[in-house]
C-alpha cells in the first residue's frame, strides 16, 4: 500500500545528535525515522566504553546505535541483538576463558568484522561507515574519535575501567570522580567538527544518555564543548531521568554520588554552558519552574519505535521554537 501521508516538516532537517547506548540509541532511532533525507542526520557516538576482550575490539555504544537503526536490537534487554543465542559463551566457560562479558553469537560477528578491519589499517570511522552501508542505515553514524579515549571511574574501590565498574562490579562502587584518559590528545572525528560548524545545521540534540558516562567523554575532546558554546543553532538536551530515576543504568546513582541534583535541574546544570533548552518527562513537570533554561514537557519513556519517533518530533519542534524565539529577540 502506498503511503499518502504528507512528508514530515522535519524530514529534511540537518541534525547532529550526541549519543551513548540504550536510551540514546532509542532516540537516535526516532530521529532516523523522522529525518528521511539520507546523510542529514549525524549521530556522534561515545567510544569511552570501548575495550578489547578476547582479542576483539568491542564498541558497546556504537553497536547499540547501529543495531537500533538497523532494527536488529533486543528491545527487551535494551542492548545486544534480537534473537541472540549464547553457544560460544557457553563453550568459552567450558574452556575456562573469561566469560564475565556476555558475547552473543550474533553479536560476535560484529566484533570479528570490526577487529579484522581495524587490524588491516582501517579507522574506526571507516569500519563504522562500512557496517552502516551493509545494514542499509541512511544516517551518518560516527565514533566521537578515531583515537582511543577511555572512561575511568575513581571509586572507593580504586580506579576502575568502565567495563570493570559497569559489568564486573555491577556499578556498585561509589564514584568519587571520573577521568577520560586520552581525551586531551585525541582528535575529535572530523565529520563531528564539520557538522558543528555547518551553517545549514538546524539543531543539535543531546540524547537521553548517561551524562557522565556517555556524553561527557565526547565533550572532553578538544574543541567540542567550545564549538557547542558558540553554536548558532539550538542545542537541546533530552533528560535521561524520569521521576528522579534513570530508566536504565547508573546515571541517577552517579549523579547523586557526585552531588549533582538527581532531577531535571541537575541535567541542565551539567550542560548549562551550552544548552538552550531541556526536554523533560511529564512526571517531572514541576521541575520546569526551577530549570534555568527553557523546558518542554512530554513523554520521554520510549517503550516502542513509535514512542521514540514521537519524542524525536517533540524535540525538534522544541528546537524550532527556540530558534524562532532567538530570531524575534534579536
Amino acid at each position: 500500500m502506498t503511503d499518502h501521508r504528507p512528508p514530515s516538516p522535519h524530514s529534511s532537517k540537518r541534525v547532529l545528535a550526541l549519543c551513548g547506548g540504550v536510551g540514546g540509541a532509542k532516540l537516535a532511532r526516532g530521529l532516523n525515522d523522522l529525518i528521511t533525507q539520507p546523510g542529514n542526520l549525524t549521530i556522534t557516538v561515545n567510544t569511552g566504553d570501548d575495550f578489547e576482550h578476547l582479542g576483539l575490539n568491542i564498541c558497546p555504544d556504537l553497536d547499540s546505535v547501529v543495531y537500533a537503526l538497523a532494527d536488529k536490537n533486543d528491545r527487551e534487554r535494551g542492548w545486544g541483538r534480537a534473537g541472540e543465542t549464547w553457544h560460544c559463551l557457553e563453550s568459552l566457560k567450558e574452556l575456562g576463558a573469561e566469560s564475565w562479558f556476555a558475547l552473543g553469537d550474533r553479536d560476535l560477528a560484529m566484533h570479528l568484522e570490526r577487529s579484522h578491519r581495524l587490524r588491516s589499517g582501517q579507522t574506526l570511522s571507516d569500519v563504522t561507515a562500512h557496517i552502516c552501508r551493509q545494514l542499509g542505515i541512511r544516517a551518518q553514524v560516527i565514533p566521537m574519535s578515531n583515537n582511543p579515549v577511555r572512561t575511568v571511574l575513581h571509586t572507593n574501590e580504586g580506579a576502575l575501567a568502565f567495563q570493570d565498574y559497569f559489568v564486573r562490579k555491577m556499578g556498585k562502587p561509589k564514584v568519587e570522580s571520573l577521568t577520560y584518559t586520552g581525551a586531551d590528545t585525541a582528535q575529535p572525528q572530523a565529520d563531528l567538527m564539520a557538522r558543528l560548524a555547518d551553517p545549514e545545521l538546524d539543531a543539535i540534540v543531546i540524547c537521553p544518555s548517561n551524562p557522565q558516562l556517555s556524553i561527557e567523554p565526547i565533550l572532553a575532546l578538544n574543541g567540542v564543548r567550545e564549538a557547542l558554546r558558540v553554536s548558532k543553532v539550538p542545542v537541546v538536551a533530552v533528560s535521561p531521568l524520569i521521576g528522579g530515576k534513570a530508566v536504565k543504568g547508573p546515571a541517577a546513582k552517579i549523579m547523586q554520588e557526585l552531588e549533582i541534583p538527581v532531577d531535571s535541574t541537575g541535567i541542565a546544570q551539567v550542560y548549562l554552558d551550552f544548552i538552550n533548552g531541556v526536554v523533560i518527562d511529564q512526571a517531572d513537570e514541576l521541575d520546569a519552574a526551577y530549570v534555568s533554561v527553557p523546558t518542554v514537557v512530554t513523554q520521554t519513556l520510549m517503550k516502542s519505535p513509535e514512542d521514540a519517533l514521537s519524542l524525536a518530533q517533540a524535540t525538534l519542534e522544541f528546537a524550532d521554537t527556540l530558534r524562532l524565539e532567538a530570531t524575534q529577540t534579536k
